[in-house]
């Protein structure tokens, strides 16, 4: 576990975009979108695309387990979501840091919530 787990955080480390699986609210089947992410201290920070109206966040606050996938790494995380305006602004500063504050705002159109996810 330990291997697969340091192959994952590798790949994090390296990495612009992964697949989040996460199961329907309603249909219970399992969902998979690529996106964007920050690793940062063993958790993962993902920005909603269209924040609160994003389906996969919609999801998660159903049912908080996200599979992760890392180019074939992967691993369950534990989602949790981010409401509070202090701390969504900082994980959009942590998005804006590592893919540019153009493609942010090009690519994502409501900065509401966001989630932190640990293994």
């Amino acid at each position: 576990m330990a291997k697969q787990k340091n192959a994952l955080e590798d790949r994090l480390s390296r990495y612009r975009e992964i697949t989040i699986t996460v199961n329907g609210r309603r249909s219970g089947r399992s969902i998979s979108n690529p996106v964007w992410f920050v690793f940062e201290d063993g958790k993962l920070y993902l920005l909603p695309v269209k924040g609160s109206d994003t389906q996969w966040y919609k999801n998660g606050l159903r049912n908080p387990a996200i599979r992760v996938d890392a180019r074939g790494a992967e691993a369950e995380f534990q989602s949790t979501p981010i409401t509070d305006s202090q701390g969504v602004r900082s994980v959009v500063e942590k998005f804006r840091a590592k893919y540019g504050a153009g493609d942010v705002k090009k690519y994502y159109s409501k900065f509401d919530v966001a989630v932190v996810a640990q293994a």
